[in-house]
């Protein structure tokens, strides 16, 4: 491969300012749905909060002050198997610093992390012990965002964990730590097992546990795992809705939210309402530009349907899943708020848990949410795989 198809690009985020009048304009005439009296968020986002939610977006909202933000991260692009991947690349100002690659889920995007960056790569700048500092790679997941649109099928979980891989192999990152939820934790899962050799760890604050339908496992659970899968058992048909559309028919879906910016809003705000540690509306949880900022690397790039493709190749995977169990160390992080709640138990029988926190706030988007507690927990799950790891000369 020549050294241009692996170069590292750097890059910076320019909008051209007909692209943001064209968002105004279409907010501006927005058509909106009645409502059934009475039905609040049982039916979906209710049209009261969402039309207050997009004034507010047409408004008040200053998408400016947020890319010049993200600008402040270096960021680069490159070209692995085929794909152009775009990453943030924040090095720590300590010499010492673990490389960690961080990867966001579906409806997320690299923009969850910017209240995490400065404090695992800078500590001594935090609070913190400088030992515990980050060099942070945060990829766009292909099909997502800045890594979108891809141009073939078959971005599936264990060829973007490939792609990483390659990623911190051109980074010259040898010995590295990977950290992920949602569809995030798949992916880091994945690399945990690929690329094992070189992962220190990984740390999820997500994991999915379901039963094996083994009578002896199932004898094994507490009253709270059982209350749990449970829980699971009665949400999940009604949860899992715009999955089985993202899984079955993303490109028909993907028409009216690349169309309609009230539409791409909707279909994310309603996540974030349902799985965030919130009561009233998603902003008990996330500050509202910080989410606008997360809906505009979607709407921006036009990249709803093919972000919305990695469902579909979950759903029909070109080869059956290994289902391999990992033996990569691994951390991971309960936030109540989430969805759907893990059972230790059953995450044993898959990884090689060496640590579990459950924390009594947060949810689905732990760095938006709760930065400081997410923070903690991957210094506290990095910091032991530190001190047991062989020096240089030993190894």
């Amino acid at each position: 491969m020549s050294d241009d198809m692996t170069a590292l690009h750097p890059f910076r985020l320019e909008v051209p300012e007909a692209e943001l009048a064209d968002l105004r304009d279409r907010l501006a005439r927005a058509r909106w749905p009645q409502q059934l009296p009475g039905t609040g968020w049982s039916r979906g986002v209710p049209a009261d909060y969402l039309k207050e939610l997009s004034d507010y977006w047409l408004t008040k909202y200053d998408w400016r002050a947020h890319e010049a933000r993200l600008n402040q991260i270096p960021q680069f692009t490159t070209v692995i198997d085929g794909a152009t991947i775009h990453f943030l690349h924040a090095r720590s100002p300590e010499p010492n610093a673990l490389p960690l690659i961080i990867t966001h889920g579906w409806p997320g995007s690299v923009a969850e992390f910017l209240n995490v960056i400065g404090p695992l790569t800078d500590p001594r700048r935090h609070g913190g012990d400088p030992s515990d500092a980050f060099h942070i790679v945060a990829p766009s997941i292909p099909g997502f965002g800045l890594s979108g649109p891809v141009s073939e099928p078959g971005w599936d979980v264990p060829r973007i964990a490939r792609a990483w891989a390659e990623l911190m192999r051109r980074l010259s990152y040898h010995r590295y730590g990977g950290q992920g939820g949602d569809w995030g934790h798949a992916i880091t899962r994945e690399l945990g097992i690929i690329d094992a050799d070189r992962l220190i760890g990984v740390h999820l604050n997500t994991v999915l546990t379901l039963p094996s339908g083994d009578p002896a496992e199932a004898a094994a659970l507490s009253d709270e795992d059982r209350a749990r899968l449970e829980h699971f058992s009665r949400v999940e048909p009604e949860l899992s809705g715009y999955a089985r559309i993202q899984g079955s028919r993303p490109q028909t879906l993907a028409y009216g939210l690349t169309d309609s910016p009230v539409g791409q809003l909707a279909w994310i705000v309603e996540k974030f309402m349902e799985w965030t540690d919130s009561k009233q509306s998603p902003d008990d949880a996330v500050d509202r530009d910080h989410l606008l900022t997360n809906v505009m690397l979607y709407w921006l790039t036009g990249t709803a349907g093919t972000s919305a493709n990695l469902y579909y190749e979950a759903f029909h995977p070109a080869t059956p899943p290994a289902n391999q169990r990992s033996r990569t160390p691994t951390g991971v992080a309960v936030f109540p708020g989430d969805a759907v709640l893990p059972v230790r138990r059953l995450a044993e029988r898959d990884n090689h848990i060496v640590l579990w926190h459950e924390f009594d706030r947060g949810g689905h988007f732990a760095a938006m949410e709760q930065p400081d507690l997410l923070v903690r927990d991957i210094r506290a799950f990095f910091g032991q795989l530190r001190r047991q790891e062989p020096s240089s000369e030993e190894r």
